[in-house]
């Protein structure tokens, strides 16, 4: 469990609201959020809840149109390409979709290279450089003799999703936020990439934030979660007080929408 005294992020009122008038639309409405370090934690809710618009305004990707978001104790400060860099070097992201998540003309090479320099290696000697490629490809189950001079497009969906958590290896951002980054690939992947997400924040001690639809992979790998719907959340608390206790009728409602294999399925809402 994350230790209590240190909050790596903070949210206050963090409000996104797109249009305006009568085709206004509150996508994200006052959220507060902390976010200690070492924490996993799971966003959940149906498509439109606004998780994904609270999860790039936590990246900076899209401004907030109101409230803040405090960093390290400090309130984040985007204002400059540079200051944004650094921001960057300590949040990554894992997408739903690997085949849209890579410049299709840079080689793996260059996708890894790219980390290392963010992380200030880029004067390393060239067999240091290789040697961190290979080590990161390694942690992943991949062979980077086998990945060098290849494009991402090249790979299975699986291996693509692999090679962004060889990236994330390589950054040791303090925060990950892994945005359903099993649901385009097989189960069995799926249960490879969810363990390797767990070795990596083991190992680094990082805060990993899932936005997932899929509450049973909430309950399984989150210390707390986050039920949200229509841009606010309805109920928090560990694993085990929201999805065995759950007060809210929205959080019921998702946990009976998935089926049971010791019960007869109920398709009368379908």
């Amino acid at each position: 469990m994350p230790d209590e005294k240190t909050i790596c992020m903070k949210a206050s009122g963090l409000t996104k609201v797109f249009g305006l008038g009568r085709q206004k639309t509150v996508a994200v409405d006052h959220v507060d959020l902390d976010l200690y370090q070492g924490e996993v934690v799971s966003i959940v809710g149906e498509s439109g809840s606004g998780k994904t618009t609270l999860a790039k305004m936590l990246l900076g990707l899209i401004s907030p149109t109101e409230g803040d978001v405090y960093f390290l104790g400090k309130k984040r400060d985007l204002s400059s390409q540079k200051k944004k860099q650094d921001y960057w070097k300590n949040i990554q992201a894992i997408f739903q979709d690997p085949f849209a998540s890579y410049n299709i003309f840079h080689k793996i090479d260059d996708v890894l290279l790219d980390c290392i320099y963010m992380r200030g290696g880029r004067k390393f000697p060239s067999e240091e450089k290789t040697g961190l490629m290979a080590k990161s490809c390694g942690f992943v189950n991949l062979k980077f003799e086998e990945l060098t001079n290849k494009y991402p497009f090249e790979l299975s969906g699986g291996q693509m999703q692999r090679l962004m958590i060889a990236r994330i290896f390589l950054l040791k951002p303090k925060i990950l936020l892994a945005d359903e980054p099993t649901s385009m690939i097989d189960a069995c992947s799926r249960a490879t990439i969810l363990e390797m997400l767990m070795r990596l924040r083991n190992e680094t001690g990082m805060t990993v934030i899932f936005i997932t639809h899929d509450i049973g992979l909430a309950y399984y790998v989150s210390d707390k979660v986050y039920i949200m719907e229509h841009g606010k959340f309805v109920e928090s608390g560990t694993a085990d007080e929201v999805i065995l206790h759950p007060k809210a009728a929205y959080t019921r409602r998702l946990i009976n929408d998935v089926p049971k294999i010791y019960e007869e399925w109920d398709l009368s809402t379908v």
